[in-house]
């Protein structure tokens, strides 16, 4: 099989295609042909090094796809041959991710290919859309409750603001200036400017402070003053500094819900009505997999860029 490959840490020059063997699906694990996945952040981080698994490269990178079951290991119910998925994949056990033509996953990481999605758009709703949904259900907020997202024109900041709205919360997003009308179209009620002044410009449009802040761009503790004596910050990274005024910290990892099968099997669902939109930046064949990783480094992607098998 085709496969991206780390051989080594570097910059996007160092990615490599390879012909390898095809794995084999493991007891409780299906065999996916692949048809698409996602280059996301972590993938950058894997190559360059800053994240490592727990032995060292070759990696194959990707953390979710989409594509059709060609084989299904022993003791697996409720998946055939032929079924068409999406899902998350953690290359900690084999170091293989979703980028390569087939890849052998726990079957209970893969839900049904959402009805009316390409794979291309399906691809991009497993990892995202599952860090926002466990975001938001670690912040509880009842319906009528205030949340901010930073990164709000990204693909976890999109996917939150919509989830926040589906919850009955109100949303306050940032953004550039270009970015503003995508993020009020994504369901935004109020749109602050982004950047460095970000907290002050939440607290400007809601004096008294969010009730809980989802902090898609990493701006750390920078953006407390955004959020309520007694609220919550939700961080995608480790929190840097401190909390102040009884805030408190959700840390949120996708891969508490990497195996939440009918979470991602949801977000299908509301990706299917319309609810959620998956947004594709472009597709590119596997070859042009560098060219991703430029244009991702550099910035301004809005969406996710796809690599098809």
């Amino acid at each position: 099989m085709l496969a991206v490959v780390i051989p080594r840490f570097g910059g996007p020059e160092v990615l490599e295609l390879r012909d390898l063997p095809d794995p084999q699906p493991a007891p409780g694990e299906i065999l996916v042909r692949v048809a698409a996945a996602t280059v996301n952040p972590t993938d950058l981080g894997l190559r360059a090094g800053v994240r490592r698994l727990p032995s060292g490269p070759p990696y194959i990178p990707g953390r979710e796809m989409a594509g059709v079951v060609e084989a299904v290991g022993p003791g697996v119910v409720g998946r055939r041959v032929g079924d068409r998925v999406m899902g998350v994949v953690l290359p900690i056990r084999t170091l293989w991710g979703a980028q390569a033509e087939r890849v052998a996953v726990p079957a209970d990481s893969m839900a049904p290919l959402p009805e009316g999605l390409t794979p291309e758009q399906a691809a991009t709703l497993p990892m995202n859309g599952l860090t926002a949904r466990r975001a938001l259900d670690l912040l509880a907020l009842p319906p009528g409750a205030t949340l901010a997202v930073t990164g709000a024109a990204g693909a976890v900041g999109g996917y939150a603001i919509e989830l926040g709205k589906a919850g009955g919360l109100r949303v306050v997003g940032d953004a550039d200036p270009g970015d503003a009308e995508l993020v009020r179209g994504l369901g935004a009620d109020l749109v602050v400017s982004r950047g460095e002044g970000v907290a002050a410009a939440i607290r400007a449009a809601v004096p008294a402070g969010v009730d809980a802040l989802m902090d898609a761009s990493a701006q750390g503790a920078v953006a407390l003053p955004a959020v309520r004596d007694g609220g919550q910050l939700a961080a995608f990274r480790p929190f840097q500094g401190q909390s102040a005024r009884g805030i408190r910290i959700q840390q949120v990892a996708v891969t508490d819900y990497a195996r939440n099968g009918a979470a991602l099997e949801e977000l299908g669902r509301l990706a299917s009505a319309g609810v959620l939109t998956p947004r594709v930046a472009d597709t590119l064949l596997p070859a042009r997999v560098a060219e991703a990783h430029r244009r991702l480094e550099a910035g301004g992607v809005r969406g996710r860029l796809v690599i098809v098998f």
